[in-house]
């Protein structure tokens, strides 16, 4: 049953759950209460039934974390080269300037971050990869993609 809810509902949620961000918590909230329907499918919960105890033995990610996990994942594939040229060539990597450099520092990179006056543009790709910014700096040096998401869904 796991592996039929996984693949004909959970990753339907993430195929484009990039797109999502910055949407209303009211329609986020939607999703949400698919996903908790999902679980509670899964473990033959009752509707009053709490879920979380089985979102977390499923592995699964709340909704808004889950747009945030796939975001930190394109910025980092598009940093390590691992996406076609047109996404990489969006996002801008900066080194840490004299002030912000320390030892433990020293090799760290930043992305640039673009600022926007809409809410349509502040949801680009090129702009949501301030998510990647709050990670910390062990997460973002990882340069190996399966090691990175173990690590960044860890940390979510």
């Amino acid at each position: 049953m796991k592996q039929l809810v996984h693949a004909f509902i959970i990753s339907r949620h993430d195929h484009s759950n990039g797109i999502l961000d910055g949407l209303p918590i009211s329609l986020l909230g939607q999703l949400q209460q698919a996903e908790n329907a999902a679980a509670r499918l899964v473990f033959g919960l009752k509707s009053h039934d709490y879920v979380k105890p089985a979102m977390f033995e499923l592995r699964w990610l709340p909704v808004n974390l889950r747009i945030q996990y796939k975001l930190c994942l394109l910025m980092h594939s598009a940093v390590t080269q691992c996406v076609p040229v047109y996404i990489s060539d969006i996002v801008q990597t900066t080194a840490a300037s004299d002030r912000q450099r320390l030892r433990s520092s020293a090799d760290m990179f930043t992305y640039a971050v673009l600022w926007t006056d809409t809410k349509l543009g502040d949801s680009l790709f090129s702009i949501a990869g301030h998510l990647t910014v709050i990670l910390p700096s062990y997460i973002r040096r990882i340069p190996e993609t399966n090691s990175f998401k173990c690590h960044l869904k860890t940390y979510f």
